[in-house]
């Protein structure tokens, strides 16, 4: 891979307003850190920052800061993108020592169709994105590439079944999943909802009528009372 170098300029003034004229000019702002070092204020080109998160290392990429004829080696610690347009706002920078390791999160990349999807109808749930691993910064992986062609139906592939450089130490916990094919959830039928809504609209009429009877029979039962008492007299 072609070594990458990023110009960057010392900043002496800081602020909201100093910002903005740094972006009006094509600039961002940006900060230099680095293990027992003062941060430094910097601004770059925000389209050089740009190309390197859509490589395919992306914030794991590997590149020279060259400050004021000064190169040194550094990573993407932090970046802010506006929400809307998505414009690249401020970068900060981690300087490295090149025989450290680090912890790095790097993207799950699945290769392959299944035979579980493919053949026996079920679906491919992505569940682990990305791992945390343990390297020496010029051992980081790109990527991690996760074959699931022979993933059958209830099957899964865990942190502990992949295989990784043998450089690089795992810390994503062993037992976690990766990538399962499970089988797609049954709809639920609504027959069933409306047959018990029907029973029940045809329940109250029927308790209705009932009291209705009820109410009759008392009716009539009173008028044999009566008659009775008229007969006493």
């Amino acid at each position: 891979m072609p070594e990458i170098v990023v110009a960057a300029s010392p900043r002496t003034e800081t602020g909201k307003n100093v910002n903005r004229r740094l972006r009006t000019q094509g600039l961002i702002p940006g900060t230099l850190y680095g293990a027992s070092k003062k941060p430094v204020a910097v601004s770059v080109s925000p389209k050089e920052i740009t190309s390197i998160l859509r490589s395919a290392s992306g914030a794991n990429t590997l590149f020279d800061l060259d400050l004021a004829g000064h190169k040194r080696k550094v990573i993407l610690k932090e970046f802010q993108v506006e929400p809307v347009r998505g414009q690249l706002l401020h970068a900060d920078f981690y300087e490295l020592a090149l025989d450290r390791a680090l912890e790095v999160k790097v993207h799950v990349e699945l290769q392959g169709t299944p035979v579980g999807v493919k053949v026996q109808g079920g679906i491919l749930d992505f569940v682990t994105r990305e791992l945390e691993l343990e390297c020496l910064p010029a051992d980081i992986p790109e990527r991690i590439v996760v074959d699931v062609s022979g993933l059958e139906l209830g099957k899964h592939v865990r942190v502990s079944d992949l295989q990784l450089p043998a450089k690089v130490k795992m810390l994503t916990e062993p037992e976690i999943v990766v990538v399962h094919v499970v089988a797609p959830r049954a709809e639920e039928e609504p027959v069933v909802a409306e047959v018990a809504a029907e029973a029940e609209t045809a329940a109250e009429p029927e308790v209705i009528k009932k009291g209705k009877t009820a109410e009759g029979e008392e009716a009539v039962a009173d008028k044999p009372e009566k008659a009775e008492k008229k007969e006493k007299k």
